[in-house]
């Protein structure tokens, strides 16, 4: 089953964390310290990255967590949003290359 993917930056990681545990009713699944957090709930995959690039609280790019995605893809739609399509596994690599804390390993997270 696909699950939509909404990706947010934030200037405030660990205030974003607090308030989507309660918005989410759940812990992330990945955490990694004024840096990225990622919520995989059974129909969505919500997550937040502080990005130099981006002003707090705008959208990042949507996409598609499809486990029948052969590579991961980036494509721009009409109105210049950023969709991706991956499988948890390619997010996990992703997640991953940001630094040796994260560890992050999809069949542990919630919503599986």
């Amino acid at each position: 089953m696909k699950k939509l993917h909404l990706a947010l930056s934030t200037n405030k990681v660990d205030e974003t964390v607090k308030d989507y545990r309660v918005r989410l009713g759940m812990q992330p699944c990945s955490f990694i310290e004024n840096e990225y957090a990622l919520w995989r709930t059974e129909c969505l995959n919500v997550s937040i990255r502080h990005d130099p690039d981006c002003a707090g609280g705008v959208l990042r790019h949507l996409g598609w967590e499809d486990p029948g995605a052969p590579q991961f893809t980036k494509e721009t739609d009409v109105n210049g949003i950023v969709w991706e399509r991956f499988t948890a596994e390619q997010q996990a690599d992703e997640i991953n290359a940001l630094g040796p804390d994260a560890n992050y390993q999809p069949e542990n997270s919630n919503g599986d």
